[in-house]
């Protein structure tokens, strides 16, 4: 019998994070992604800290555009707080999903906003 999407997913997430974890110089960048939010969180995996995070549903995200430019502007916001925190460089853990759509815009918006990963 197949998976379910989720179960898919899930899958794919633990195969991804066996062979990646953020420490306190490069921190795993985590996407999580809802039907109809975004996620981004910056973590330190030895202490089990997080040290920023940003969502499409924070004050600071004016647009009110489509799901993809939405997810590009909390990519630029995680940047930002990211640099507030003195974090330039990332390890990218997509989280199971696609590395398309709304992940790549994420992506995309955090390389924009001066992460480098």
């Amino acid at each position: 019998m197949a998976f379910s999407k989720e179960k898919r997913r899930e899958k794919i997430r633990r195969r991804i994070r066996k062979n990646l974890a953020g420490n306190a110089s490069r921190p795993r960048l985590s996407v999580y992604r809802s039907n109809k939010e975004i996620y981004a969180q910056l973590v330190n995996d030895v202490d089990g800290v997080t040290l920023a995070a940003a969502s499409s549903r924070d004050k600071e995200i004016t647009s009110k555009g489509t799901k993809i430019e939405v997810a590009q502007e909390v990519g630029k916001l995680i940047a930002e707080r990211a640099k507030n925190a003195g974090v330039e460089l990332v390890t990218f853990d997509r989280g199971g999903y696609l590395y398309h759509g709304r992940v790549k815009s994420l992506a995309d918006g955090a390389r924009e906003g001066g992460l480098k990963f």
